[in-house]
């Protein structure tokens, strides 16, 4: 039988949710408020501003939606495309898929451009679809920053030269759930139209909040685009901007709190230290994954995620048997292998509120290959399984 340990703390090494701040969550333990009261509207009035920073943009609007990724999904969707708007979309995992599925139920016409999981975006088939688009029929170009599930990271400069090169005026909508405020986002110079983030992420805060960022090009399409849309309407926030109140809907007021405390701390480090950091602990898991004998699951050192690390595991060792013994050994949670890799890797998610002691730590108890071989020793053999002793 495994032994459970004991005194502790669950330790999240998903990508997303992460490990909160004791900082963050003493100015969460708070009672509620009136959202209408002027302390509320003063600090969300600030709040809008800061938020921005991480998005690295002085044009952008931002949008703070009482929702989770998948609804700031939406919210850029349904803010500035029409029923069917044809969109280009690039599947590479399984949260490319989730929102490719999505854009398809929203009743666009998607070009679906998929790669082999494992790897990032097909660029050149962008290319080839812009120059042929003479007409400009594509509206949108919709692209997840970091795929999760495999550990894939696009580049977005390419995204927008590529763009740039056809003079093609399609939106640039970018999911940056996992990549926002851990790697290299710059939304201006990029000319990104619609950023998203979710504050479970690299805010390391719960869930609860998705942050929304929109350019002056995607306001102006959200004046003629005709999806439904209520809850998520832009339009609605911007009027309550307008008078100073901030809210259509009630705000989770300790979540708001969580965030001011939140940006605090990623601005005391410095939003460019921060992204170091992931990027020093991103290569450090790598390293550490090439030491014990494992491939990682991206396929080229240029999709590299400093966020997540999905690790290959050898064929007779179901991946799922890996995440299961962690987090009854050592209360630890790594992610699962998802769809089309399901069993055959586990996930490292090394984001948000993290430093080098935690990181190495759970390396030195992980040590794979040691885990393997104890496994062996116990189990038995069987076709190309592996059965495990309970």
């Amino acid at each position: 039988m495994d032994y459970v340990y004991g005194p502790g703390r669950n330790h999240l090494f998903v990508p997303g949710p992460v490990n909160i701040p004791e900082p963050v969550l003493r100015a969460m333990n708070r009672n509620n408020e009136d959202y209408r009261s002027p302390a509320v509207p003063a600090m969300t009035k600030i709040l809008l501003e800061d938020v921005k920073k991480i998005f690295k943009t002085t044009t952008g609007t931002t949008f703070m939606i009482p929702t989770t990724g998948t609804g700031a999904w939406e919210s850029a969707l349904t803010n500035t495309l029409s029923p069917g708007d044809r969109i280009v979309s690039f599947l590479i995992g399984q949260f490319s898929l989730l929102w490719i599925d999505q854009q398809q139920r929203l009743n666009f016409k998607v070009d679906v451009v998929e790669s082999e999981w494992g790897q990032g975006a097909n660029l050149d088939i962008l290319a080839s679809k812009l120059a042929e688009d003479t007409a400009h029929t594509i509206k949108a170009i919709c692209i997840v920053h970091n795929e999760t599930a495999t550990g894939v990271t696009n580049n977005l400069a390419q995204v927008r030269r590529i763009l740039d090169e056809y003079r093609h005026p399609a939106l640039f909508l970018v999911d940056g759930v996992s990549s926002i405020c851990a790697l290299d986002f710059r939304m201006d110079e990029w000319g990104v139209d619609v950023a998203l983030t979710g504050s479970q992420k690299a805010l390391s805060l719960p869930t609860g909040i998705g942050i929304v960022c929109a350019s002056p090009k995607a306001l102006e399409a959200s004046k003629t685009a005709k999806s439904v849309r209520v809850f998520f309407d832009w339009n609605d926030y911007l009027k309550f901007y307008k008078l100073g109140t901030y809210w259509p809907y009630t705000p989770s007021i300790q979540l708001l709190y969580g965030l001011r405390t939140a940006l605090d701390l990623i601005f005391e480090e410095g939003l460019d230290n921060v992204i170091a950091r992931h990027s020093r602990l991103g290569k450090a898991t790598r390293l550490a994954v090439e030491a014990w004998g494992l491939k990682n699951c991206t396929q080229s050192e240029e999709w590299f995620s400093d966020t997540v690390t999905a690790v290959l595991v050898p064929p007779y060792i179901d991946s799922t048997e890996i995440v299961r013994r962690a987090w009854k050994r050592y209360n630890l949670s790594l992610g699962l292998g998802l769809n089309k890799i399901a069993g055959k890797v586990f996930r490292i998610g090394h984001l948000g509120n993290l430093n080098e002691v935690m990181s190495f730590s759970i390396i030195q108890i992980l040590h794979i290959p040691s885990m393997i071989r104890n496994w062996l020793e116990l189990g038995n053999r069987k076709g190309n399984g592996l059965i495990f002793l309970a």
